[in-house]
């Protein structure tokens, strides 16, 4: 993970992390799909085979949202696709909103194209998705100071705070950004990493505004391994929705982003979700939402704050309370708190100024994949055991946090006046 050159201080961060990944070895089934296409030497087109796009639409709308061949487009990475939405919804003034926090690699694509990414807290009871009353306030602001607000990004299910927006906010948040002439982009990477699916309910605003959303999901949060880089993205079925189809694929034929052919082979194995990658990922899922509460219990006790998690492969800590102690070691803000815990944990611990959160509050995003071992052997033992929180290098992994949190803690109690 590269961050932003010492000597430009605590100014913006130009590098963000990437996607917390499974750490799990590639599923032998996928690797055999793309050693096969291996030998191929035709480039896709731009936006998609043919086949591709019949496997993305299956996927959708076995998720409730059905969809035609031409309504979707393909790109390599969410990254890419949200670049060519940017630009093709705000080439022309437009400025951007996105939550706070939100994922790192969000805002850049806005900065990228000279417009700039307004941030709009979101609730206290989850991230990913505006506070509605925020949101009307802050699109209320910048028209008044001469800007256009004319795209909201969002998350139901977020990176970095691995919450799950409850249907009637997204509701009251989607209806508020809608009545404001907004287009929405709706992130959708982790819908399929719930950590207690039947517990759990997720809408997409697709099914709630299907004129205004377009909704982007990177098969890297659930299909394919992040080295793959592969998303999709579902358009309306309106005339301005053909239109934005037609444009970001003018804008991705520029860049020449395009699915290199055994990707693009692999992705559509994975959208046509065969048994051993229901069965992958159904195991990944339950392992990560176990060591996930394992985590989280660990940073709580430690009298950190973290919201606990219901999807993706990472939690999101606040160690606001542990202010004082930390000042004492140097630590004043976010940049300054990843550089200790990624010291202290031995894995990325990267600060939540990379997620567009204020550079002086003290929290993190953390990975649950480097908790599962150091080798393809001990994770996928992790994935096969019945117990994986009794493994001994999990444990170890488990000890080591929890270790470095109650180091914090005692720190902090040392601090407390006497009564």
């Amino acid at each position: 993970m590269r961050r932003t050159d010492p000597e430009e201080g605590h100014g913006p961060v130009r590098y963000g992390p990437l996607l917390p990944g499974d750490g799990l070895p590639v599923l032998p089934e996928l690797s055999a799909v793309l050693s096969a296409a291996a030998s191929r030497a035709d480039a896709h087109p731009v936006g998609g085979s043919p086949a591709l796009l019949e496997a993305a639409c299956g996927y959708w709308t076995r998720r409730g949202l059905p969809c035609v061949p031409d309504q979707v487009a393909a790109g390599p990475g969410a990254p890419a696709l949200l670049l060519a939405l940017t630009a093709a919804l705000a080439d022309d003034g437009a400025d951007v909103l996105v939550p706070r926090p939100c994922a790192a690699w969000w805002a850049p694509y806005a900065r990228i194209l000279g417009r700039p990414a307004f941030h709009v807290p979101t609730p206290a009871e989850g991230g990913g998705v505006p506070d509605p009353y925020a949101l009307l306030e802050t699109v209320r602001r910048v028209r008044a100071e001469g800007g256009d607000p004319r795209l909201l990004v969002l998350s139901v299910a977020d990176d970095p705070t691995a919450t799950v927006t409850p249907p009637e906010l997204l509701h009251e948040t989607v209806e508020a950004a809608t009545a404001e002439g907004l287009h929405l982009v709706s992130d959708e990477t982790w819908r399929d990493t719930l950590h207690a699916p039947h517990d759990t309910v997720l809408l997409s605003p697709a099914e709630m505004w299907p004129d205004q959303v377009t909704v982007v999901t990177d098969l890297a949060g659930a299909l394919l391994p992040p080295g793959w880089p592969a998303a999709i993205a579902r358009f309306p079925d309106t005339d301005g929705g053909r239109h934005l189809h037609a444009r970001v694929l003018d804008i991705l034929t520029a860049l020449g982003a395009r699915l290199p052919a055994p990707v693009a082979a692999a992705a559509g194995y994975a959208l046509d979700e065969p048994p051993p990658v229901i069965e992958r990922r159904e195991a990944t899922v339950r392992l990560h939402a176990r060591v996930a509460a394992a985590a989280h219990a660990a940073v709580v006790a430690a009298g950190a704050l973290a919201r606990p998690p219901q999807a993706g492969r990472h939690l999101y800590v606040d160690l606001g309370p542990l202010r004082e102690p930390l000042a004492a070691q140097g630590v004043g803000d976010a940049q300054e708190l990843e550089d200790l815990l990624t010291a202290r944990l031995g894995m990325p611990a990267p600060g939540g100024h990379r997620f567009g959160d204020d550079l002086g509050a003290l929290r993190v995003r953390l990975a649950t994949g480097p908790l599962l071992g150091a080798t393809d052997e001990e994770r996928t033992e992790c994935l096969t055991s019945p117990e994986p929180l009794e493994l001994p290098h999990v444990q170890s992994a488990l000890i080591s946090l929890r270790s470095a949190f109650d180091d914090l803690r005692d720190d902090a109690q040392r601090w407390e006046p006497p009564r």
